[in-house]
Formats: C-alpha cells, structure tokens, sequence
C-alpha cells in the first residue's frame, strides 16, 4: 500500500536550516508528483512546494521561494525540503503528499518549530 513517512523536523532558531524527508513506498514514484504541504495551528492546510516529473519541474509558494528547495532521489524514492533562512511564520506540521491514480495520500507529518 502507499506509504508515505516525513522526518526532520524540530526546533530551530529564527535564520536557521532545517531538512526534511519523505520516505516513500507503495507506487511507481519516479512518475509521481509529491508535494510538501504545511498547517499552521489554526489554519488551513496549505501547498509550499511541489515537483512533478517527467522532468522533476518545481513551485514554491511565493511565501517560502528563495528559501526553501525541494528535490527528489527518484532511486531512494525520497523526496526532501530543504528548509533556509527560517522565520517563526514557518512554523508548522509538514506534509509530503502524493498524487497516485488520481488520489491524494500524506504521511503523519513533521512538526516544525521556529523560535528564539
């Protein structure tokens, strides 16, 4: 079945770095689109990068380009965000998402901590 496992994330300065990961397994990863999502306390779950193949093409939400990069091992089917410049707004649960048939899967998510 699809699986999907995020880790990396913690507590971290204001200006720090973070790397996420997203374990994946179940479907033919190297053709799907995987996506980060995140969900502030209160608010509504929100897309902040995407990468879509063939060609590993990416978006970022205009609030996190230039900070933030996602990529992928399509041989370790892993998916990454790295994380740059973090600033309390980006804290958070973070999401990978998968698009498989037509259907969207998450993991359990990672929580992520901006704070001095």
């Amino acid at each position: 079945q699809v699986q999907l496992v995020e880790s990396g994330g913690g507590l971290v300065q204001p200006g720090g770095s973070l790397r996420l990961s997203c374990a994946t397994s179940g479907f033919t990863f190297s053709s799907t689109p995987i996506t980060w999502h995140r969900q502030a306390p209160g608010k509504e779950r929100e897309s902040v990068a995407s990468s879509t193949p063939p060609w590993g093409s990416t978006n970022y939400a205009d609030s996190v380009k230039g900070r933030f990069t996602i990529s992928r091992d399509n041989a370790k089917n892993m998916v990454y965000l790295q994380m740059n410049n973090l600033k309390p707004e980006d804290t958070a649960v973070y999401y990978c998402n998968a698009a498989v048939r037509g259907l969207g899967y998450w993991g359990q998510g990672t929580q992520v901590t901006v704070s001095s």
